[in-house]
């Protein structure tokens, strides 16, 4: 043991010992032999000495010493050490079912006690359930509280390094999610530009009247915005994620115009005149439709220059499906495909849409359906913080509750139970003197109160009853929660009274015997 726990024990002990040592000098208890209070303080010292690994056993040690002290579990001298712990074994114990078998063995040991040994089952009885609820359970109940709470508190201060933690990945992950948004954005509108560049320069190739080293020069610069399309394809590839929806930001151009300036730069496209109902400019859903039929004219004039292009919008229930159908071009595709219908597809299906893209029996067909009302997108609840815990320190604080209700019952009926008995078995002093030996009991008991003291100071009687007498003990006072004076009067075979004796209080010195002061 190291030494601030040695020096620690050493106060928990001397703390505990002081009530062992004074009660009975104070008049508390009853007075007990030298070797008992030697060995109750050994107890005590074995006690403290197991309670940090051991609580359980500490527990059971004091326990057992109450018990052999009072079959009612409750004294002065031990009450406290009971206590103190039971709230040390709630406080490092971590398991509930040891605790309350050997709270239910105390109460078993104790209630056999009092049924042998008993001179008043009923009270001592209630008076032990009342001291093991609320001198055992309410303690231990408040030793788990105190354990739990200090747990809380390291979670809790756990918990606030780990969201500041996750604050700052979230903080840096967004960072790079903006940048990867501004990426996408140039990649969308730089490639659409770039693959429209290429396609002028594709019909300038192939007018007849251009001479042929502006034919060259043409085809160079055709050749060098498909590689710039390619590598920008690619730069923004490493940079978005796989899952990231395609950005919405306003394009700044209706379907309808960015249809119109693609068939001027040289693309075969044209509306479907029997399907052209486009949602309404500058909502969600039409700028959604915008990147779905501009990547797929990207796509178009990239992967299958020369083919005629389709493109057809038409009005649903609560929303617009929008398709792009391209042909097969005969010239090889100049570049390969990559991950912009992925980006499309993240985008329909994030504002609650449909989408498909796929090889169409004379071509590609894209085919997109936006809702007029996107479906905003799900945010998952977060738990409540510390459920588990908040859970536990309720049901701890309800069985708090309810044992602080019950000892307060139990006890308060203990009590009340022992004042009554205490204060109807009081013989005044008066009275006292006023009896005579020989006296009839039938004749004095109008005197006599109505009940007798159950648990007499017998080893305090200055001298041994007459033989064959029945002695009865009566309290010279109703004074509770300390030692008094007692009247003995012992009566014969015949009922009359042939000893009457002063036992005195716990703590003072033995009188001469009454009866011969007041023998006539």
């Amino acid at each position: 043991m190291e030494r601030p726990h040695i020096w620690r024990a050493c106060l928990l002990w001397a703390a505990l010992a002081l009530p062992a040592l004074t009660a009975d000098r104070l008049g508390m208890n009853e007075p007990r032999a030298g070797w008992q209070q030697a060995t109750g303080l050994a107890v005590l010292a074995a006690a403290v000495a197991v309670s940090r690994r051991r609580p359980l056993a500490a527990f059971a040690l004091t326990a057992v010493l109450g018990l052999a002290a009072a079959p009612a579990l409750f004294t002065v001298s031990y009450g406290p050490a009971l206590g103190v712990f039971a709230l040390l074994l709630g406080l490092r114990a971590d398991g509930v079912r040891a605790a309350a078998a050997l709270f239910g063995a105390v109460g078993c040991l104790g209630t056999a006690r009092i049924a042998l040994l008993g001179v008043d089952p009923a009270p001592e009885w209630a008076v032990l359930t009342g001291t093991l609820l609320f001198g055992c359970v309410f303690p231990w109940l408040a030793g788990r509280y105190w354990r739990q709470s200090r747990r809380l508190t390291e979670a809790g201060w756990s918990r606030a390094a780990r969201l500041e933690g996750e604050q700052r990945v979230a903080e840096e992950r967004a960072r790079l999610r903006e940048r990867a948004r501004i990426a996408q954005d140039m990649h969308d509108s730089l490639g659409h530009e770039l693959s429209l560049i290429a396609l002028r320069a594709g019909a300038l190739q192939v007018a007849p009247d251009l001479p042929d080293h502006h034919r060259d020069a043409a085809a160079d610069l055709r050749a060098a915005a498909s590689d710039a399309t390619d590598r920008l394809h690619r730069i923004i590839g490493v940079l978005r994620e796989a899952d990231e929806p395609a950005s919405l930001t306003p394009p700044g151009e209706t379907v309808e115009q960015l249809v119109a300036r693609a068939a001027e730069s040289g693309l075969p496209v044209r509306w479907d005149e029997a399907a052209r109902a486009v949602p309404q400019p500058g909502g969600v859903a039409e700028r959604v439709l915008y990147r779905v039929v501009r990547e797929a004219l990207t796509n178009a004039a990239r992967h299958a220059p020369g083919a005629a292009v389709t493109v057809a919008a038409g009005r649903e229930t609560d929303g617009t499906t929008v398709t792009v159908t391209s042909g097969r071009s005969g010239a090889p595709s100049p570049s390969s495909g990559g991950t912009g219908l992925q980006a499309l597809r993240a985008a329909v299906t994030s504002v609650g849409g449909d989408f498909a893209a796929g090889p169409h029996p004379g071509g590609f067909r894209v085919r997109a359906y936006v809702p007029d009302q996107p479906a905003a997108p799900a945010v998952r609840p977060s738990p409540a913080p510390y459920a588990p815990f908040t859970h536990a320190r309720r049901r701890v604080a309800l069985a708090a509750v309810a044992a602080v209700g019950a000892g307060v019952l139990l006890v308060g009926g203990a009590f009340a139970w022992y004042a009554y008995t205490e204060t109807h078995s009081v013989l005044s002093p008066a009275a006292y003197a006023e009896l005579r030996l020989g006296t009839p009991d039938h004749d004095i008991a109008g005197v006599l109160p109505d009940r007798t003291v159950r648990d007499a100071p017998v080893e305090r009687a200055p001298t041994p009853p007459p033989p064959g007498s029945d002695c009865r003990y009566y309290r010279a006072s109703g004074e509770l929660l300390v030692s008094v004076d007692h009247f003995r009067l012992c009566f014969d075979d015949e009922g009359r009274l042939v000893a009457k004796d002063v036992v005195p209080r716990a703590g003072q010195a033995q009188r001469p015997a009454p009866h011969e002061e007041f023998a006539q």
